[in-house]
């Protein structure tokens, strides 16, 4: 839980400036920021994948996962989901309270749907490492400095949600921590490494789109081969 008590206090901090200060901020500053922030989360996704004690079960995943994604289209999902979702919502509210809605929804959709958010949850929650929720609050408090510029004090009432969202998933996570093995959390933490390069390359650097939630499965299948392995009694060491 430490991680997402770290996101909810980034987010209040980061909303908190916006609504002061955020429109003195110049674009071109944003844009650099976010650059930032994609160079450093690609080089700490590539350190992770580096930790794999076999390449090969990471590529298997990666690649079963993908095929898996796709036939199940888990990122349009996700993106149809928020969709979704602020249409109900902003079509429910008229009036004055329509921009506090919109800018609580849209935060809490864009701080909460996504592959950093699941992986960030499961490493906090498995094995105690919220370094990337860390990363993920740094890139969250920036958004909802942003987002509360424009949109208002609602950004900051999406830290509940946050809280909410995350925290259950790092409880889950932890709930399942005595099933998983060290080679199992080695696997997915690389796994993921290469998830959070996508995500770097894609939305932070927008080098070229990739569909990095329909990777998600992956997460999955690498704990599920590394089991198999060591049931078959075949060393996880590439």
């Amino acid at each position: 839980m430490t991680g997402t008590l770290l996101n909810v206090a980034t987010v209040l901090l980061g909303g908190a400036l916006g609504l002061a200060f955020g429109s003195r901020l110049p674009e071109r500053v944003r844009q650099t920021v976010v650059a930032g922030l994609g160079l450093f989360v690609l080089a700490y996704g590539m350190s992770t994948f580096a930790a794999t004690q076999n390449p090969i079960i990471v590529l298997v995943s990666l690649l079963l996962g993908g095929v898996l994604g796709e036939w199940w289209q888990i990122e349009a999902g996700m993106a149809g989901l928020g969709e979704r979702l602020q249409s109900r919502f902003a079509s429910a509210a008229e009036g004055g309270s329509a921009r506090f809605v919109r800018g609580f929804l849209i935060a809490s959709l864009v701080f909460c749907i996504g592959p950093m958010t699941i992986l960030g949850s499961i490493q906090d929650g498995l094995a105690g490492d919220f370094r990337l929720l860390t990363i993920k609050s740094v890139l969250d408090g920036f958004a909802a400095m942003v987002f509360a510029s424009t949109l208002g004090v609602g950004v900051l009432f999406s830290s509940l949600v946050i809280l909410v969202f995350q925290g259950s998933l790092s409880l889950l996570a932890q709930q399942a921590q005595a099933l998983f093995t060290d080679g199992m959390i080695a696997e997915l933490s690389a796994t993921g490494g290469l998830l959070l390069a996508g995500i770097a390359v894609s939305s932070l650097l927008e080098i070229k789109s990739i569909r990095v939630g329909n990777f998600l499965p992956a997460l999955l299948i690498a704990p599920l081969i590394v089991a198999l392995l060591a049931a078959a009694g075949i060393s996880l060491t590439f």
